[in-house]
């Protein structure tokens, strides 16, 4: 049996953001948990700002360490915080992300009656007045409200806001270094998951509030980004190219077009229309810019390193 408040080892890939990562720690620091029963590992992927500043500004007023690697992407990242893990469970959030001061007791209710699934918590937009971040957050929503409808048989969580026993994420051999953007390492994580026989779970009470800031043109690059993203999850799926692809039915994206309306003020949802059918040809053209770039190159080589957009 589960002590009440078991180890959390809480995972904090950055990337030039120390602003950001200042936001997130401070967060952290405010965790209603026992502070004994929990570290902070950063992962400073190759930045060309110094960290070390932003992290020594909390050593005490909570376990916090800064670790280093050469710009590798979020993925290799985690894996490198989770081998210098010491809890018994991996909980993963972002450098732009602020988990609420109840997130880790939710995640260790959950854990005390599933110890074996992976646990996802549920996302809150940091940034409602942000057109761009609105419809990018709304995006992801619907996607849990689709793959999700059972909260105990989840099946899409995404790494901002995932837990799960650190034995069984070793044992699968972590994130997929193969994605070296922010850009499906997730999906192709909760899929091998469940391919392995595991099971996962929606826990909404455990809350992240997520505050990525997006212009028009990292909007765009974004979701373009997770259509090259999709073309790597869908092509490690099939072991002969892409025959296998599954393309979802018309109802999934007709369901994504009235979600801004079931959810927004009319006004704002007429704003948010658009921006929703420019995700869905953002993600199209990344598909293909990728496909189309792999079969004229012989190489396989992962997707470009950069920025956690």
């Amino acid at each position: 049996m589960l002590p009440k408040h078991p180890f959390f080892s809480i995972i904090v890939p950055t990337y030039n953001r120390p602003e950001k990562l200042a936001d997130c720690l401070e967060s952290l620091s405010y965790l209603d948990y026992p502070h004994d029963r929990f570290e902070v590992i950063v992962i400073d992927d190759g930045s060309s700002v110094p960290l070390q500043p932003v992290v020594e500004g909390f050593v005490n007023r909570m376990d916090v360490t800064l670790l280093t690697q050469t710009n590798a992407g979020p993925a290799a990242a985690r894996n490198h915080g989770a081998k210098r893990a010491r809890g018994d469970f991996l909980a993963f959030t972002d450098d732009d992300c602020a988990p609420s001061p109840d997130w880790l007791n939710g995640l260790a209710v959950r854990f005390c009656e599933t110890p074996d699934y992976v646990i996802g918590g549920r996302i809150l937009n940091g940034l409602p007045n942000n057109l761009y971040s609105t419809a990018s957050h709304f995006l992801i929503e619907y996607l849990y409200s689709y793959y999700n409808v059972k909260s105990g048989q989840a099946h899409f969580l995404t790494s901002n806001n995932l837990a799960l026993a650190a034995d069984r994420f070793r044992r699968i051999d972590g994130f997929n270094t193969f994605f070296s953007r922010a850009a499906g390492e997730d999906r192709e994580f909760c899929d091998r998951w469940l391919k392995n026989g595991y099971r996962m779970a929606f826990a909404p009470d455990a809350l992240v509030y997520h505050a990525h800031k997006l212009t028009f043109s990292s909007f765009c690059r974004q979701h373009f980004n997770y259509g090259r993203g999709a073309f790597y999850f869908h092509r490690g799926r099939s072991s002969s190219g892409l025959k296998n692809l599954r393309i979802e039915p018309l109802s999934f994206y007709l369901g994504l077009l009235r979600y801004p309306v079931s959810q927004d003020r009319p006004s704002r949802a007429l704003l948010l229309l658009p921006l929703m059918v420019l995700s869905q040809i953002a993600n199209a053209a990344g598909f293909l810019w990728e496909m189309v770039r792999q079969m004229t190159k012989k190489d396989n080589q992962p997707l470009s390193l950069g920025r956690y957009d």
